[in-house]
């Protein structure tokens, strides 16, 4: 019997692999995609006792010339080495205003690295130390997609009266086409204001990527109906929806999700206020329409911080968000005699955020200490320069 390789098995078959399948397999990048596959190099093993000392030294040794950004839903081995905490976009804010920093070193996840490289200078290079760390969410919402979307919509005669407003979990490239199109972008924070600016430009919102913060603020905060909302899908044609459909609807929210986030569900806080009696439920507005509801109180991770910060002593809290995050607070808050507990029974963490770990920050920063330059990510000029244009209506918000 001949010795058939796999690509003569290949050849023979006449069976292609699929780009989804080679991008599955690490084999292909795709540079539209949040998610990135190329590996860096030979990392030091997790094992590593030194570890933590090495990041140490490297980072001293680097000085000034590097800011750390660490995301709040990053692991605690990574945190410790953060020169500053929070968001995506205060994170990507304290990045631009530290223009003394050579290196921006960003543990967080793709899009959040391009919102740096976007607000800081020229001569600054953001970094990501695994072009692995990506966000489902943003990779939800394709530029061809939201393009053909916009085809849709002037099909049906309503483009001219749609305004974009992009939550800030999206790519570069959805921001610029928010930006191209008139548009804003939103935070956690500040998407009513976003909205109620929309609201003044035109008649509707496209409202992207995630649908949940679309409809929880629309309903929960402006006090439109359910029936005001349509959900457009991108993989049905136009949308899944019918031209009657989009012409009486207020906000077309594209069908994206927190990974996270969408998880909780009714159950979850059904079954906590049976666990833990007199518990309080506090939530991300990224949460499903009914697990916000159902709540007690819903607000950005800012928000959630703020209101454990001012939580009475022996309060109970069960909180509905990335599990790094409500571990954190719970230890933080234990001495406080403040019980905070995962709103669900299952773990949850943020799978592509937790790709940024300890051996990933060490290999990044003393590859930088020793002059090169790894993992940088750039935004193209004109890309850029419409995605601004969108962050900063957004900054100009009243």
């Amino acid at each position: 019997m001949r010795d058939v390789t796999t690509a003569q098995a290949r050849h023979d078959l006449d069976v292609q692999p699929s780009p989804l399948a080679l991008l599955l397999l690490g084999r292909e990048a795709d540079p539209k995609s949040e998610r990135g596959v190329e590996c860096p190099g030979d990392l030091p093993s997790p094992s590593d006792p030194d570890l933590v000392e090495r990041a140490r030294a490297a980072k001293e040794k680097l000085g000034d010339k590097v800011f750390v950004l660490g995301h709040h839903y990053q692991r605690d081995e990574v945190i410790q080495f953060a020169d500053v905490t929070g968001d995506s976009f205060k994170l990507a804010r304290d990045a631009a205003a530290k223009p003394e920093a050579e290196y921006i070193v960003f543990c967080g996840v793709h899009f959040m690295a391009e919102s740096a490289d976007i607000l800081t200078g020229d001569e600054q290079k953001v970094v990501l130390p695994d072009l692995a760390a990506g966000c489902s969410m943003a990779d939800m919402a394709t530029a061809e997609q939201v393009a053909e979307c916009w085809d849709v919509l002037t099909e049906a005669g309503v483009a001219e009266q749609v305004v974009p407003v992009s939550y800030m979990n999206s790519s570069a490239d959805i921001k610029a086409f928010t930006g191209k199109h008139g548009g804003t972008i939103c935070t956690s924070s500040n998407a009513e204001r976003a909205l109620n600016w929309a609201f003044e430009q035109g008649e509707k919102v496209l409202f992207l990527p995630d649908q949940h913060l679309g409809r929880n603020t629309a309903v929960r905060d402006m006090g439109m109906s359910l029936d005001d909302c349509v959900l457009y899908n991108p993989h049905k044609p136009n949308g899944g929806l019918t031209v009657e459909e989009l012409r009486a609807a207020k906000m077309i929210l594209w069908r994206g999700h927190c990974s996270v986030h969408g998880r909780f569900s009714l159950d979850s806080v059904n079954d906590v206020r049976e666990r833990v009696p007199g518990v309080n439920v506090l939530v991300h507005p990224e949460c499903r329409h009914e697990v916000v509801a159902a709540a007690d109180y819903v607000g950005s991770t800012e928000y959630i911080i703020n209101t454990l910060e001012a939580a009475p002593a022996g309060s109970k809290w069960a909180i509905g968000t990335e599990l790094n995050l409500v571990r954190r607070l719970a230890n933080r808050f234990a001495d406080q005699d403040k019980e905070i507990v995962f709103l669900d029974k299952t773990v949850c963490f943020c799978s592509t955020m937790n790709r940024i770990d300890l051996p990933h920050l060490v290999w990044t920063l003393e590859s930088l200490a020793e002059g090169n330059l790894v993992n940088q990510i750039q935004v193209d000029k004109e890309t850029e320069s419409f995605a601004k244009l969108a962050l900063e209506r957004m900054l100009a918000l009243p």
